[in-house]
Parts: C-alpha cells; sequence; structure tokens
C-alpha cells in the first residue's frame, strides 16, 4: 500500500520519516503519553527509531498505516495517529485506531479532526475499505474517550484487563465506529467514559 498524506488545510498527516525521530522522542517524554499507552517507559531516542524502522514502513506495506501530525507539511510532529490490525485472526475489514497528542496543542479539535481523516481514508473503497474501525483506551483515558465520541464513535463496553500495558492487565473501554455510521458525535455514550 503506497504511503498517503492526509490534510483538511489545518492539520496535516503524513507518514513519520527518520528525521521526525527527534520530535517522537520528544514528545514521548510527556508523562500523559506514557500514562495511556503501551510504549516503552521511559521513552529513548533509540524507541524511536524503532518505531520508525520496524512498525511506520513495515506497517504501510501491510494495510497498517501511521501518519505524524503536523500544524503544516514541513512543520514539526505534534502527536501520531495509526490504523492497526485487531487480531490477526480475523478478516482484515477492520482495524483498531491509536493516537496520541502533544499537550502542547491538545484542547483546539486537532485529534478528533486527525481522527476524522483517518476514518474517511481507513473507510474509502479505494484506500483500506474498512467495514469497522474500534477505538480501545485504558481506563480513565477521559480526553482519548471524548475525542472518540466526538468523532462518531459508539461506545460498546468494558473489556475487563483488555490491554497489556509494559506487563500489567489493565481494563479498557471499547468503541467503534461502522463505515455506515456518520461521522457525528455520538450521544449513546455512557456519562462517566
Amino acid at each position: 500500500m503506497d504511503a498517503r498524506t492526509l490534510s483538511n488545510g489545518t492539520l496535516w498527516l503524513s507518514p513519520p520519516t527518520v528525521r521526525d525521530i527527534d520530535d517522537i522522542t520528544a514528545c514521548c517524554q510527556e508523562p500523559s503519553v506514557g500514562q495511556w499507552t503501551t510504549m516503552p517507559v521511559p521513552y529513548i531516542r533509540a524507541d524511536a527509531e524503532k518505531f520508525v524502522y520496524d512498525m511506520v514502513t513495515p506497517g504501510w506495506a501491510a494495510r497498517s498505516p501511521t501518519w505524524a501530525l503536523r500544524l503544516a507539511a514541513d512543520a514539526p510532529v505534534i502527536g501520531m495517529i495509526g490504523l492497526g490490525p485487531i487480531d490477526s485472526r480475523r478478516e482484515d475489514a477492520a482495524a483498531e485506531i491509536g493516537f496520541w497528542l502533544s499537550r502542547a496543542v491538545r484542547g483546539r479539535g486537532l485529534m478528533t479532526q486527525a481522527v476524522h481523516l483517518v476514518c474517511a481514508a481507513g473507510f474509502h473503497r479505494d484506500f483500506l475499505a474498512l467495514a469497522r474501525i474500534e477505538w480501545r483506551a485504558i481506563v480513565g483515558n477521559h480526553p482519548s474517550a471524548a475525542v472518540a465520541r466526538r468523532a462518531g464513535f459508539h461506545y460498546e463496553g468494558l473489556l475487563r484487563g483488555g490491554c497489556l500495558q509494559r506487563g500489567t492487565r489493565r481494563d479498557s473501554w471499547i468503541a467503534s465506529r461502522l463505515h455506515t455510521d456518520p461521522a457525528a458525535p455520538a450521544t449513546d455514550w455512557p456519562a462517566n467514559v
């Protein structure tokens, strides 16, 4: 699959490259990034190198695209978003979305915009032609849940021990968006999520 850049004129999503390694490393020093993801803590430059070399390029080849978020086409990385396989034994018409965003640019609706761009690409018949995109987050990650809700994902429940974070099983929330769902905010979420 060929790498693609996505943009809405405010936000640019492009595959991260070697020149982004230092920016990725810097962003991943923020405690909240490690708190809610499965990435290594502490996160060092070698982790960013491994991510770019061992996950990004092979991921695009295997229908598992990753994009760096930028405020302009050649601007520094401010976040990351990608679609990955849910389970290698299942059909490939479903994927899981994952994302993180630098604290410096939170609260501006950028990640919601990015999720809309990635879902539109993922559902497009000339790209991945997905039927379903799942979102999962460790219980308590309310900012991520707010993004998923605003991006039209419908809450499906709690997965007990559903996330393995650095050797520890953590409960996680799950939601999904089908290719037939509108991109409007979902209203079926519990008040405490």
